[in-house]
């Protein structure tokens, strides 16, 4: 009994965490400060556009930058693409002096995102003149399908962002951008553009209200991460970063944005978020898709397990920041050791044990509680049209989908135990297999 017990109380120490931490990002989210905008003309700005085979989007990301951010440049790093993603850059650099297009050619191509933001990052140090101010040179990584919000740099040049010389990074909110699209399966039927519409939901509650209170409490703790998508840092503390490690990006890194963000608070400078402004993408309305990407992801997180020495004796890291991000490294070990002792309830109970039935039923309420008031509070921000009854239905949703965890931290061990780390972009939505070449898992 004793036994049986122990199983179950050892969930509720693993709930009592996750209560904690989303009560302290959803108070985060909640009580933020409107962010005050600063002068983008203070700053030189540059945009990393990291490619490969993404002619189906580039061309639009290109121009919507350029047009959107005219004193820009904008730098495409072409990582040697089976399609045309080299020729329609380069058709656009001839005509236009800021924008720049990064060649890279096997075998020291398709080496990882790292390495090609790597070599933007080069050419970068090379074009500017020489005595050049390079902390007032900003660095802002886009997606090659992502859209910058037209404010996004005066927000960014904030006296609580990039005005502040201590600060060495920004990110900013995340949006998807077809979250709207009836259709986003044009090809199926009804019911299976149904849940493709509810997948793309999902994961935008997931970035603009659920992660967005995550990065928002980190701010308190001084352990902000930074994303793949708009990322912006400053170029000396690129500098910094690469004087310690030789690359400000880290090569075979599966999460090259989030340890180069653990790398700049080592090397001394903070990050911040801002929550006002945002960079929209593609929500992924293929549920393989989108494990394939999470599974990259959780297996990332398990690689950043090895700064855990580092960031204890850092002391550029606060304890509430040690804190938080070890309870972030922790994130896919806990999701395993969840699914294990789930197995083990249900074995449990199968066998008897019905006494300890209420305790699965308090379990399962405090679960599920903290996603279905994420709800409301998305409808209030993001879709002020829906119903209230839809938002409830919204939550619900978002705790379903969040069980993807179990799946991916599961997956992600298993190629670590296999020892493979090889990975490619995740295959656009306008994409079709019969389109031409695309990059899949490697």
């Amino acid at each position: 009994m004793l036994s049986n017990l122990l199983i179950f109380l050892f969930p509720f120490a693993l709930l009592t965490c996750f209560l904690l931490y989303w009560a302290g990002a959803r108070r985060s989210y909640v009580n933020r400060s409107r962010t005050e905008a600063g002068d983008p003309a203070a700053l030189d700005w540059h945009f990393f556009v990291p490619c490969r085979d993404e002619e189906a989007v580039v061309g639009t990301t290109v121009a919507q930058l350029r047009g959107d951010f005219p004193a820009a440049h904008v730098w495409v790093i072409d990582d040697d693409s089976d399609d045309r993603t080299g020729v329609i850059v380069a058709a656009l650099a001839e005509d236009d002096r800021r924008v720049h297009l990064v060649r890279r050619v096997r075998p020291e191509a398709r080496t990882g995102k790292g390495d090609a933001l790597n070599a933007a990052y080069d050419q970068l140090g090379e074009f500017l003149p020489e005595g050049v101010d390079r902390g007032r040179v900003v660095v802002c990584v886009v997606d090659a399908d992502g859209r910058l919000d037209p404010r996004a740099l005066e927000l960014v040049s904030g006296p609580k962002a990039f005005g502040d010389p201590e600060i060495g990074g920004v990110q900013v909110g995340v949006r998807m951008r077809n979250v709207d699209d009836p259709r986003p399966l044009p090809e199926r039927g009804r019911v299976l553009n149904a849940f493709a519409r509810l997948l793309v939901r999902v994961q935008d509650m997931e970035f603009a209200v659920s992660n967005a209170g995550m990065q928002l409490l980190r701010r308190r703790t001084g352990s902000v991460g930074l994303g793949g998508n708009g990322q912006f840092t400053r170029l000396s503390a690129l500098d910094r970063i690469a004087d310690a490690e030789r690359r400000p990006w880290q090569r075979g890194a599966l999460l090259e944005d989030y340890e180069l963000g653990l790398h700049m608070i080592l090397a001394g400078f903070r990050i911040t978020h801002i929550a006002d402004t945002w960079v929209s993408q593609e929500g992924l309305p293929h549920a393989r898709r989108l494990l394939t990407q999470r599974t990259r992801w959780a297996q990332g997180n398990f690689q950043c397990v090895r700064y855990a020495p580092r960031i204890i004796s850092s002391r550029h890291y606060s304890g509430r920041g040690v804190l938080e991000t070890l309870y972030t490294f922790c994130q896919p070990v806990a999701h395993l050791l969840t699914l294990a002792l789930s197995v083990a309830m249900l074995v449990l109970g199968g066998l008897g044990s019905l006494v300890l039935w209420p305790l699965t039923l308090i379990l399962a309420a405090l679960a599920i509680g903290p996603f279905v008031l994420w709800g409301p509070v998305y409808r209030r921000d993001h879709a002020p049209d829906a119903s209230r009854l839809t938002a409830v239905l919204w939550g619900l949703a978002l705790w379903l989908y969040a069980y993807h965890l179990f799946i991916v931290s599961a997956r992600a061990f298993v190629r670590m135990a296999r020892g493979r780390n090889g990975w490619a972009k995740t295959r656009r939505n306008a994409e079709r297999p019969t389109s031409g070449p695309v990059a899949l898992e490697a």
